[in-house]
């Protein structure tokens, strides 16, 4: 077996409404490798936070439940941990960044408190030396004068030194696998850039994993190893960045490829960009065959009656499709 410091197997998570029970993550199998980058990419409403929230156990309870499936970390299933050894696991060995660090981030503490907070919590620091190691971290993450900025409280600093916040209180454990739920979605291009250069430097520096999640593929392509597309709620192809990117095999993964700006240095008019038809389906009703057919301008019957497999077509290259796997139209 492969060397993995996370599997995710057959993991199904649901939030049950008033209209219905919503199948948010439908029998998702990942497996992050030690020191990689996983890309996770799907558009809105395709299930990628809730496999991260999921994973860390922070889904609401109601509505949200994980129905089934395994999530193995150092020996133990993550699932069936009690609260209290899944908290010595949360925060302090698998981390999460979130979208939005304004939301995040406790108003009214300062964001020297809070970071040292997790120290205090995890690594039994003395105040003094959680202080410190604070001041450290955000000198770390590049916050210029982090011995008078540790006193600030959120409001006072703009978006990107809110995440570069957020990088330093998910790093402060020295964990072993942080996700990185769109860390740089909020912020503007330039920004965006600096995070990803840090993310990827802190990544190299403390030997973790990530898996970073995005609806951006020139983000995932700049940054991953390896790259899982999610459409409503499963896996439908998984394989290493250059091999997805050369070589896409599912019409969904074509479609935002195809979807994708290019920019003439030239200035030359290019052709329209490619929208894929139709919106992502209703969870809460039963899906007949593949659940990307009504959007899919390559379906066949097939396609319509029977759900394909996650199939490996290629070497570490995995797709569910009944076209690319080499059916065609009677």
């Amino acid at each position: 077996m492969e060397p993995a410091v996370l599997r995710i197997k057959n993991l199904k998570t649901q939030f049950h409404t008033s209209e219905g029970v919503v199948q948010a993550v439908d029998g998702v199998d990942l497996t992050v490798r030690p020191g990689t980058v996983l890309g996770i990419v799907g558009e809105s409403g395709s299930g990628k936070t809730v496999t991260a929230l999921s994973v860390m156990r922070l889904i609401p309870q109601p509505p949200g439940r994980i129905v089934s499936g395994e999530v193995l970390f150092d020996g133990a299933d993550l699932l069936t941990l009690k609260e209290d050894d899944m908290r010595k696991v949360r925060g302090k060995r698998i981390a999460m960044i979130f979208q939005e660090p304004m939301t995040s981030l406790n108003p009214v503490f300062t964001i020297g408190n809070q970071i040292s907070e997790m120290l205090r919590l995890h690594l039994k620091m003395s105040r003094k030396k959680a202080w410190d190691r604070t001041i450290e971290l955000l000198k770390w993450v590049g916050i210029p004068s982090a011995e008078q900025r540790v006193k600030d409280y959120p409001h006072q600093l703009s978006g990107g030194q809110r995440q570069r916040v957020m990088i330093a209180m998910a790093i402060s454990c020295n964990p072993e696998i942080v996700f990185a739920d769109e860390p740089t979605t909020a912020l503007d291009v330039t920004i965006q850039a600096q995070i990803l250069v840090l993310l990827e430097e802190l990544r190299k520096r403390l030997g973790m994993s990530m898996v970073l999640i995005s609806h951006d593929l020139g983000v995932i392509a700049e940054v991953a190893h390896e790259v899982a597309i999610m459409y409503a709620g499963r896996i439908v192809e998984e394989a290493g960045t250059e091999e997805l990117f050369a070589h896409p095999l599912h019409p969904y993964t074509q479609g935002l490829l195809a979807s994708i700006p290019s920019f003439d240095p030239a200035g030359a008019r290019r052709e329209r960009l490619q929208a894929i038809p139709g919106t992502v389906p209703n969870l809460m009703e039963p899906i007949p065959g593949c659940r990307f057919a009504p959007r899919c301008g390559a379906a066949i019957e097939h396609c319509r009656r029977e759900e394909p497999p996650l199939k490996e077509v290629r070497p570490g290259h995995r797709v569910r499709c009944w076209v690319a796997f080499g059916e065609k139209a009677p």
